[in-house]
């Protein structure tokens, strides 16, 4: 599959992304987008970043334009400094998919691009732009300035008292976690360091990691957990005892904290936000971060902030945190879903687990099934979605359908509250499932049930 734009980002395999086709896809962005006066340049920590940024690098000087080479740091970190600065930016990143894959995050000097953007930048492939830039190493004041953001707004004992244990794998926000746990408070513990790129899916953790988060909180007495993707642009929350709080968890609780009144969220996160009653609108969309940027600008109403079901948040408004204010940040962003709920469960004395129970009791689980083709699930899910006696075969074990949402993918409801949701991946060949019932043993249940299902029909 040639390198294409999904939910977030351009995405292809390694041996496609050529220097001839990074140059082509630069020369493109700075052709038909606004880039103020420079590109910020960053990376993730995979094999392959470096060598990709080398490239991009390279095309935006041949470009005439100046290149300010950030290395290696987390997405929302370069999205942040290069707002603050009239600059545009381009992130090397496959995100939380496999290391074979790699991609480009775009940022024009507003912010992440829109798919209206992405529809510019196509076409205007081909454009060769001619000229004599600039490379300039940046100074390394992006990364203070981002563990700075959250120490204003938190206050140095935000995490006082607490123990929190941080898995580094290959996050390239590894020792910056550690740094901000220490600089609010908290006693951080690293844990597992690795040399090579383990690719960590927020929504979709896997049974091995899963009970390795409960052997280490157990192991290290530890009162949280927390984690992120490769780029550090969604974050992973467990509990004390190893359980994850999931991303649609985090976000209603962050929102609630920062005084927000509309929320923008994607179809697949669960309904729980819809029952809290201090949200003054919840506007649903299509899955991935333009989309949910799109629908936090055209509200026209104050203090609106999104989430997705990764546990990515977006700030739309200046909102005032514990002890200082945290400015708008319209990309996906780790570190404020991960702070947010543990300063709220220290301030009410209690622990996440405690937390989150006092929320509406809706449960969900997802996973996803990977080596599946887009010509292959496309054609299953348009079957199921446009044919009701075949959905119905398909569901049969479930009780009488309700509502059926195409919005993205198919999302069925069913008489008692219970939600199936399948879609395939923009990003990588896969085929995701997300699953929502009144409690967590039930979401459990059919999620493998459904994985199961799906298997045998694609297999």
């Amino acid at each position: 599959m040639a390198p294409k734009f999904g939910t977030s980002g351009l995405r292809g395999l390694v041996v496609e992304l050529t220097s001839e086709l990074v140059t082509s896809y630069t020369h493109a962005f700075i052709q038909a987008c606004e880039t103020g006066s420079a590109v910020r340049v960053g990376w993730d920590l995979r094999p392959s970043s470096p060598d990709i940024a080398k490239a991009v690098i390279d095309a935006i000087v041949a470009a005439g334009r100046t290149a300010i080479v950030d290395g290696a740091l987390p997405t929302p970190a370069l999205a942040l400094a290069a707002l603050n600065r009239g600059q545009s930016a381009i992130m090397v990143t496959g995100s939380h998919i496999p290391a074979d894959r790699n991609g480009l995050k775009f940022y024009t000097t507003g912010g992440e691009i829109s798919k209206d953007d992405e529809a510019a930048i196509i076409a205007q492939l081909g454009a060769a732009l001619d000229g004599q830039g600039a490379q300039v190493d940046a100074t390394g004041d992006v990364i203070t300035a981002y563990v700075a953001r959250y120490v204003n707004g938190f206050g140095a004992d935000a995490l006082k008292g607490m123990r929190i244990g941080v898995y580094q794998h290959s996050s390239v926000a590894r020792d910056i976690m550690v740094d901000v746990v220490k600089a609010l408070g908290g006693e951080a513990v690293p844990l597992a360091w690795s040399e090579t790129f383990i690719p960590v899916d927020t929504e979709a953790v896997d049974p091995i990691t899963r009970v390795q988060l409960a052997q280490w909180c157990d192991e290290h007495k530890l009162d949280a957990l927390i984690s992120t993707d490769g780029d550090a642009d969604r974050p992973m929350v467990a509990d004390a005892t190893g359980k994850i709080v999931v991303g649609d968890v985090l976000g209603p609780l962050t929102a609630r904290l920062l005084g927000a009144e509309r929320i923008c969220t994607p179809v697949s996160s669960n309904t729980m936000v819809d029952e809290m009653s201090e949200f003054s609108a919840v506007v649903r969309t299509r899955i991935g971060s333009p989309f949910v940027i799109a629908a936090m600008e055209s509200g026209g109403a104050r203090n609106v902030v999104g989430y997705e079901a990764n546990g990515g948040f977006l700030l739309g408004f200046t909102a005032d945190g514990p002890v200082g204010q945290l400015a708008p940040l319209m990309t996906r962003d780790c570190l404020l879903p991960i702070l947010a709920p543990l300063y709220m469960a220290r301030k009410a004395g209690c622990g996440l687990a405690e937390l989150v129970a006092g929320l509406p009791s809706r449960f969900t689980a997802t996973d996803r099934l990977t080596g599946i083709e887009t010509d292959i699930s496309r054609p299953f899910l348009e079957r199921l979605s446009t044919d009701a006696a075949v959905r119905g075969t398909f569901f049969d074990d479930m009780p009488a359908e309700l509502s059926v949402d195409l919005t993205d993918g198919l999302r069925v409801t069913f008489e008692g509250g219970e939600i199936v949701h399948l879609r395939h991946s923009g990003n990588a060949p896969e085929l995701r499932c997300y699953v929502e019932a009144e409690n967590q043993q039930r979401a459990d249940t059919l999620l493998a049930m459904f994985l199961e299902k799906i298997s045998a029909r694609l297999s």
